[in-house]
Order: structure tokens, then C-alpha cells, then sequence
């Protein structure tokens, strides 16, 4: 067998050996960045458009809603299996395979006659989407030496935060000239120029394991990840609209079904044959990270569902006018994100995780005093330091996160961390919106205009977000860097 082991150094006899490993890994990082962004890029382009669908499909806005919620309930199925797929099959198919079906689900969406075909094509791009993210860090892990672990993990952080974050702005941009299917036939051809490219250029980088995978274990994650984050969409919703079953069913089934699953992987994790190996959060330092990165989900997916909901509603921004107000941020967070990983390197986590931790809570504090007449410029400015905030602690996170791990659980903590990410982020959408419809609908039974009531729903949501993000800055300063 050929010796293509993620390895990152080597003797100084083999010097020409060692630089064609580092030429060969950069290129793979570099193309697994580009698609990586592609792909994560889509989780939120459908924000905006959704009153466009309404229109031109005839739905209504709780079906459209499911545009959005269908992808995160994929994300959450299949992200799960990952940890399998990265230990038994080589770098190069698990790409392939990841931009086949990204690819595939774009060109269905692009071409869909009606809503459930969208739907079936979005459900497709998730799959996709599923498999890059942890394909990404667990690469990186196992290629980057530690001492430069915080610079790439800068770049990933770009990915991973960035880009949800300028997707609506891209798709405003877009819908303000074009029809919603450009939303799909413009990253159709970005899609595949990546799927070409990385299939001719990206080399294999990890030695494959062999075990048999547990069937039993994939049944269980589908119905519980699945049964759980449809639970927790159906909570706004049916805040808004009495639903045909009740969000608490699905809830306390996708709860059930996740505790057997969990006692399941306890049991196979003794022989190595876990589909998810639960050892990963015996690890004090990533349990840590990975309860923080779910508090940040919780508040970013929330405050980009409730502050267009704000911009538009109660300020008459429009959807372009939102997105470009929104979009300084998201630079700025990709601008910060390089030159975080390289403080991180020199200087650990805590200088950068407690400063963003007491930013996002001070931001998260300051929205709940907005009013029908707050200057627009002062949210932008709340943006920007909310982006400031999260810069900072994403790429230590997920850098101390993984790399307080050994090797053997790089696929499963990439998993962990990308499913606690999808249910996170499904939690906070739900609950901010949820108590934004509830609040204010107790402001319009009292009397209050539309315009009163919405403010006062949005005011109660940021203030939920602000009591929890209050856990994000007492759990920061437990976050230590891993050993080398």
C-alpha cells in the first residue's frame, strides 16, 4: 500500500519528499476552503427569498419556512454518519462525493417546476453540505502541526461563520435583478468547476480503517437528530399557527430515541465500531468548546432571523437594504478571522474567547433597548462588534476543540461539533422566534399597534438571547489550550 498517511513532517534526509507533502496538503486545504464555502454558503441564501417563493410557487410562509428548516433537519441526520465515513473511506471519494450531490441538488433545485421538488432539491444540496464541513477540519487536523493549527483554523472560521452570514446578502443582491432560480444557477457552475477540480487535483491524505458499519446506530440518528430538530422548528411555527401535531411529539420522541442512540454507541465504542464515538466529550476542554460553539449558534441564528424581521418590519428597510446593512459585518468577520488564528498561535485561547464572550453579551444586552425609532446605524454598528465578538471565539474554539482530542477521534469530534452546531442553531431559531410571536401577540391583545407588537416581540427574544448568552462568558474562562 502506498504510504498517504496524514502526516505533516519528516526527516531531513527527505527533504524534497517532505515539500511535495507540504505542496500537496496546502492544495487539498485550499480546495476543501473553496468548496467548503460553497457549500455552507447555501444553509442561509434562502432567508430573503422566501417572500419571492410565496409568490411565484402560490405557498404559504410556514410551507416556504420549510426551504430553510429542511436543510438544517438534513444537516442534523446525516452529519452524524460522517464520523463513520472519514474513518473508512479515503479523502478523495468522501470530496467527490460531498460536491456530487451539493452539485446535483443545486441542478434540481434550479430546474424545479414546484415546492416539493425545491424541497427534494434542498434536502439533496444538505446532504452534500453535511459531509464537507467535518471532511474539512478533520483534514486539517490531521495535516496541520500544531503550533500553526490557529492560523488554518482561522480560514475555517471564515467558512463556517462568514459565510451563513453574507448569504443573505448575496441573496438580495441577487433577487434585487434576478429571479429566485439564479439563487441556484449562478453557484450551479462555482459547484462543479469545484467538483471537477478537486477531482482531478485533490490526492488522497488519511489512511482508511476497516469495520463494519452499525446499521441500527444510522436508524437511530435519522429519527432522533431528525424527530428532535423538527421539534424545535415546529415551535415558532406553531406560536403562529395551531399545528396538525403538537412540536412537544417529536420533541420528546427525537429525546427518547437519542438517549438509546447515545447507550448504543457506549456499547459499540468498547470494539471501536461506534458510529458516533461518545469518548470525544470525556474530554473536559472539548465538551467545554463545544457547549460554547452551541450558545454561539443559538444567538448568531438567532439574531440573523430576528434582526431582518426588525430592519424590514418595524424600520421599512428593504430586502436589499437589509442584506447591505448586514454584509459589513459578515467582512468584517472574515477579515478578523485569519489574524485571530495567528494570535491563538501565539498567545492560547483565553486573550481572544473572554473578550468575544463579553462582547456578544454586551451586543445581546444593547438589542433589547431597541425601539420603533432606533437609528439604523446603530444596529449596523451592534453588527459589527457582534461579528468582532464571534470572530474572536470561533476559530479558538474550534482550534482547542479538536486539538484536545487524539487523532483517532479527529472524524467523530468534527461530527460532534457539526451536529451540536445544526441543532444549536435550529434551538435558537426556534426559541427566538417562538418568543418574539408569543410576546407579541400578548402586545396586540393589549391593544398595541402591529408595529408596537413586533418591536416588543423582537425585544423579549434579544432579551432571551442575552440571559443565555451570559453561559458563553462564564464558560470562557474555563477554555484552555490543548498540549502540543
Amino acid at each position: 500500500m502506498t504510504d498517504e498517511s496524514s502526516t505533516y513532517s519528516g526527516t531531513s534526509s527527505d527533504t524534497p519528499a517532505v515539500e511535495d507533502h507540504s505542496a500537496r496538503n496546502k492544495l487539498v486545504i485550499a480546495l476543501l476552503l473553496v468548496s467548503a464555502f460553497v457549500v455552507i454558503l447555501n444553509e442561509t441564501i434562502m432567508v430573503v427569498a422566501l417572500p419571492h417563493l410565496m409568490s411565484d410557487l402560490g405557498i404559504t410562509a410556514s410551507a416556504a419556512q420549510w426551504l430553510t428548516t429542511a436543510f438544517m433537519l438534513t444537516m442534523a441526520v446525516v452529519i452524524p454518519v460522517t464520523g463513520y465515513l472519514l474513518q473508512r473511506l479515503n479523502t478523495r471519494p468522501v470530496f467527490i462525493l460531498a460536491m456530487s450531490l451539493f452539485s446535483a441538488g443545486t441542478l434540481i433545485s434550479a430546474l424545479a417546476p414546484g415546492f416539493a421538488e425545491l424541497v427534494v432539491g434542498r434536502i439533496v444540496q444538505a446532504s452534500g453540505t453535511a459531509i464537507m464541513m467535518p471532511l474539512l477540519m478533520t483534514t486539517v487536523m490531521n495535516l496541520v502541526p500544531p503550533e500553526t493549527r490557529g492560523k488554518t483554523m482561522g480560514n475555517i472560521s471564515i467558512v463556517i461563520s462568514v459565510a451563513p452570514a453574507i448569504g443573505p446578502t448575496i441573496s438580495g443582491l441577487i433577487l434585487s435583478a434576478l429571479d429566485w432560480r439564479w439563487l441556484f444557477l449562478l453557484v450551479l457552475p462555482i459547484a462543479l468547476g469545484a467538483l471537477a477540480l478537486g477531482a482531478s487535483r485533490i490526492k488522497n491524505v488519511t489512511v482508511p480503517t476497516t469495520a463494519p458499519i452499525d446499521v441500527l446506530s444510522i436508524f437511530l440518528s435519522a429519527i432522533g437528530f431528525g424527530s428532535f430538530v423538527y421539534g424545535l422548528s415546529g415551535l415558532g411555527e406553531a406560536a403562529l399557527h395551531p399545528p396538525v401535531v403538537s412540536p412537544w411529539i417529536p420533541l420528546l420522541i427525537g429525546a427518547a430515541v437519542i438517549a438509546i442512540f447515545v447507550l448504543r454507541q457506549l456499547q459499540l465504542q468498547k470494539q471501536d465500531r461506534a458510529l458516533l464515538d461518545l469518548r470525544t466529550l470525556t474530554t473536559t476542554t472539548f465538551t467545554i468548546a463545544v457547549v460554547m460553539m452551541a450558545i454561539l449558534m443559538m444567538s448568531m441564528f438567532g439574531v440573523f432571523i430576528l434582526l431582518p424581521i426588525y430592519l424590514q418590519n418595524v424600520l421599512g428597510l428593504t430586502t436589499l437594504q437589509t442584506g447591505l446593512l448586514l454584509l459589513p459585518g459578515g467582512l468584517i468577520m472574515g477579515l478578523c478571522a485569519p489574524k485571530v488564528g495567528s494570535l491563538f498561535d501565539k498567545y492560547g485561547p483565553k486573550p481572544l474567547v473572554i473578550p468575544g464572550a463579553i462582547l456578544l453579551s454586551l451586543v445581546m444586552w444593547g438589542l433589547i433597548f431597541v425601539q420603533q425609532d432606533t437609528p439604523y446605524w446603530m444596529l449596523l454598528i451592534a453588527h459589527i462588534v457582534l461579528s468582532i465578538g464571534l470572530a474572536l471565539m470561533f476559530t479558538p474554539l474550534f482550534t482547542v476543540s479538536l486539538g484536545s482530542l487524539p487523532p483517532r477521534l479527529y472524524s467523530h469530534g468534527s461530527a460532534m461539533i457539526g451536529t451540536t452546531q445544526q441543532v444549536a442553531g435550529a434551538a435558537g431559531t426556534a426559541l427566538f422566534v417562538a418568543i418574539m410571536t408569543l410576546r407579541a401577540a400578548s402586545v396586540s391583545a393589549g391593544g398595541g399597534d402591529i408595529l408596537a407588537a413586533t418591536t416588543g416581540g423582537i425585544k423579549t427574544a434579544f432579551l432571551c438571547g442575552a440571559i443565555i448568552s451570559l453561559g458563553a462568558v462564564l464558560a470562557s474562562f474555563f477554555v484552555k489550550k490543548p498540549a502540543a
